[in-house]
């Protein structure tokens, strides 16, 4: 159900705290996918577990800063890790989580076509 919906069934009462978490999980998860080097890491992630080297080669950041990026994936549970001997795998725990690209190159798309209509 849409909060929406919710709040028009429920208009004189507060949101429950059971809605409420689930609400702020979900930002959670969008809040996490919300940095562009996050959104790579993902891309990399959707072609096969990478360890931290690879993904600091790929992205051309160091080491602390792909590690901090990939906590953040990890601890909303976007991402999984592996320690196998000194180095960490990552690979995507939802693979689900790609629909969320198709869904923001439609809203791309179809913002790109409005802006066009208004100027042509």
């Amino acid at each position: 159900m849409t909060l929406l919906g919710y709040l028009a069934i429920m208009p004189n009462k507060k949101m429950d705290r059971t809605t409420r978490a689930r609400f702020e999980a979900r930002a959670n998860i969008i809040k996490a996918m919300g940095h562009p080097t996050r959104l790579i890491i993902v891309d990399e992630l959707s072609r096969s577990e990478r360890c931290v080297a690879e993904l600091t080669k790929m992205i051309g950041a160091d080491v602390s800063t792909v590690s901090k990026h990939l906590a953040i994936l990890r601890n909303v549970g976007i991402v999984d890790d592996e320690k196998r001997g000194v180095q960490v795998f990552y690979s995507l725990r939802c693979p689900c989580v790609l629909h969320f690209f198709s869904c923001v190159e439609n809203v791309i798309k179809t913002t790109a076509e409005r802006h066009k209509e208004l100027v042509g």
